[in-house]
């Protein structure tokens, strides 16, 4: 059986602690997909008063509260007597502002298609509605038509079953 190390991760206000064969075991125990490790959120505990109960049970998750000696110690805040402060960065110039100029020739451009636009379907609508008062009046002049040739052929057949008539007598 592979040496079991102690694990340990936070855990809200707790610590999670698991005895494991390996950083990948230990991962699949807290039921982690990330590996915590690589992000320095999880590390090995030496200490044999903290190892002592993960041990006991391996494999199985222990959770103790976090307490202040538990937690990392700040980085010191004071500067080293005779240590010069180092220079602050030197800021970088900011970037210009980009041109609008191409945004606005392509809105310019398209404002002036669209009016051309409008303005050719306006004259489009216009012929349209010309074509249709040209047919309307095309129709009504064929209709005229029809019914004066239709009175004709009326009054040509009266005339032809009368003709008729007169003929059958004789």
């Amino acid at each position: 059986m592979a040496k079991l190390k102690v694990y340990r991760t936070p855990a809200g206000f707790y610590d999670a602690y698991v005895a494991a064969p390996s950083q990948k075991a230990a991962l699949a125990a807290w039921g982690s997909d990330a590996n915590l490790f690589t992000r320095g959120l999880a590390e090995i505990v030496s200490d044999p008063e903290l190892t002592a109960e993960p041990l006991a049970n391996p494999g199985a998750v222990i959770r103790r509260m976090r307490t202040a000696e538990d937690e990392p110690e700040a980085a010191p805040t004071t500067k080293r007597p005779g240590k010069a402060a180092a220079a602050p960065a030197p800021k970088r110039k900011p970037k210009p502002k980009p041109s609008r100029a191409a945004l606005d020739d392509a809105e310019a451009a398209i404002e002036a298609a669209e009016t051309r636009q409008a303005e050719e379907r306006r004259a489009q609508k216009s012929a349209e509605e010309a074509l249709a008062a040209k047919r309307r009046a095309l129709d009504k002049a064929h209709a005229e038509e029809r019914i004066k040739l239709d009175r004709a052929r009326i009054a040509a057949r009266d005339d032809y079953d009368a003709a008729l008539d007169d003929w059958r007598d004789d």
